[in-house]
């Protein structure tokens, strides 16, 4: 839990790309691999591949797809060859891959700062008989071979790896990490291409961006979303890729626009577990487009006009079933709304301790007198996650971790948003909804901020979430000043006030624990 300072009391469409645009085509290449005979086998690879593919499909790219045995670098190489040989000038080749990473000693000397090839392993690879697997890994030098055969058409790429090469996590998370064993042993390499692309260096490219799950220093954990396991950034993905990163609605993805929605989604879905990483770290321009959306608006349309005609789902459609799934370890009575499906959260009874799907603690010392505040936390929270899906906001934590110690001190930041109004509120580990701040248009404060945060008892998993919106936030304000409100009774308010309205969400995990 968190001690703050006193509450604050201030209060798919169809239109035609006009000229050069008409041209612009977008090729996808969708892989994924769950099975591997000769590895720890994932769960839910497949199933981001198979969201990936349904969600380009729709958009109206002409996409190509391998799953497990599929899933061969033959076959991958190939349909890449055929996409380039088609591809024209300003075209886009967007190639998505979840699976396994890992690492191997470098193939040509002094090529990576840290002496490692990182490569993507597919099914057919086995460490034990390298050479005569190792065909089926592809090295990254190769895929800077394959980016630069498209950039020299003048193709762009978007290359979506939802994969992990290195790295360590300090939460006890039960889900699988999309991280194979090294190769320890420097090995031949497995084409002359990883040898000629070890001249290429990622930096150098001027049509290519690299989107990866996480940081270098970080694990790929596949997360539960949805009830099933899930690689966080290919959700997120098919999600911006529907549309919802297209935040003026014009057709158009830019950089800038996904690099937003991706940092926010993947934070709210992995449970601040992940930081992805964009190459390049900066966006080349205000203006560089990443994923063209062939049925978008056409390029340069009013976008502000497009912005407010855009259809804002509810909660329902997105997914919300206003229950969570749960295993209750013990003799206890079953709480409200706790008989949803999936991969359950956990309540030991005897310990008191509340599990979230993906393990970790998000609640210690709940009691029967307590559960259902507790659940009733985690139903509101899915719903807040849903309406972020489709707008999110950003908000930051710092410094930056996984997850805090008791006594660590720590500062918030809520920008202003696009829309005037804005609520922030705490959903503490106990269940507890703690109000922090509203503030409404013309009231004059533009951002709030929550300085020296100090971790305290009891510990488990808060959430601090702000809410921008341009419709009327007085009666939501009203319910949160009740000294006594409930998370039940905030969804309701949201739910009949904001469901199915124009509002932005950001959500901001907050893990602790005793000591680290």
């Amino acid at each position: 839990m968190m001690r703050t300072l006193p509450r604050l009391l201030a209060l798919s469409l169809a239109f035609a790309f006009p000229g050069p645009a008409l041209a612009a085509q977008t090729y996808a290449l969708v892989v994924g691999a769950d099975h591997y005979p000769n590895d720890v086998s994932l769960d839910g690879a497949v199933r981001d591949a198979e969201d990936v593919y349904r969600s380009m499909t729709a958009a109206g790219f002409t996409v190509v797809k391998f799953t497990d045995a599929e899933a061969r670098k033959d076959v991958i190489r190939k349909a890449w060859t055929d996409m380039v040989a088609t591809a024209t000038a300003d075209d886009t080749i967007i190639f998505t891959y979840a699976g396994h990473g890992a690492q191997m000693p470098e193939l040509v000397a002094g090529d990576e700062a840290d002496g490692l090839d990182e490569f993507l392993q597919l099914p057919g690879f086995d460490r034990n008989r390298y050479e005569e697997t190792s065909n089926e890994i592809i090295v990254d030098n190769e895929m800077n071979a394959w980016f630069a055969e498209a950039e020299g058409k003048g193709v762009h790429v978007l290359f979506v790896s939802d994969s992990c090469f290195s790295g360590g996590m300090s939460r006890s998370v039960t889900g699988k990490s999309r991280l194979a064993p090294a190769v320890t042993v420097k090995l031949s390499a497995p084409s002359q291409e990883a040898i000629d692309g070890a001249s290429l260096k990622e930096i150098d490219f001027k049509q290519v961006t690299v989107l990866a799950a996480s940081l270098e220093s970080q694990p790929t954990p596949e997360v539960i979303i949805d009830g099933e396991p899930r690689g966080a950034l290919s959700w997120s993905f098919a999600r911006a890729v529907e549309g919802s990163a297209d935040r003026d609605g014009n057709g158009l993805i830019t950089r800038i626009e996904l690099e937003d929605y991706i940092f926010s989604n993947v934070k709210n879905r992995s449970e601040a577990l992940q930081v992805p990483n964009f190459m390049p770290q900066v966006a080349r321009s205000e203006s560089e487009v990443v994923v063209t959306l062939t049925r978008g608006l056409p390029a340069g349309a009013a976008s502000d006009t497009a912005a407010a005609d855009r259809i804002v789902k509810s909660a329902g459609e997105l997914g919300w079933t206003g229950r969570i799934a749960l295993r209750i370890d013990g003799d206890a009575a079953r709480p409200n709304n706790a008989d949803g499906t999936g991969t359950p959260f956990l309540w030991d009874v005897a310990s008191g301790v509340f599990y979230t799907p993906n393990g970790d603690v998000a609640a210690e010392n709940v009691g029967p007198d307590r559960i259902q505040a507790v659940v009733d936390k985690f139903v509101l929270l899915d719903f807040l996650k849903a309406m972020a899906s489709q707008n999110p906001g950003s908000v930051s934590l710092t410094p930056a971790k996984d997850i805090y110690a008791a006594g660590d001190r720590l500062r918030f930041d809520a920008p202003p948003g696009r829309y005037p109004n804005m609520l922030v509120f705490n959903l503490a580990n106990t269940g507890e909804v703690q109000f922090l701040d509203m503030q409404v248009a013309g009231s004059g404060a533009s951002q709030f901020k929550l300085t020296d945060v100090e971790v305290v008892r009891p510990f488990g998993a808060d959430h601090l979430v702000t809410i921008w919106t341009a419709e009327p936030i007085d009666a939501i304000g009203a319910v949160l000043a009740d000294s006594n409100v409930t998370a039940d009774a905030l969804l309701q308010a949201l739910a009949t006030r904001l469901d199915g309205k124009a509002a932005s969400v950001a959500i901001q995990p907050l893990y602790t624990r005793e000591t680290l």
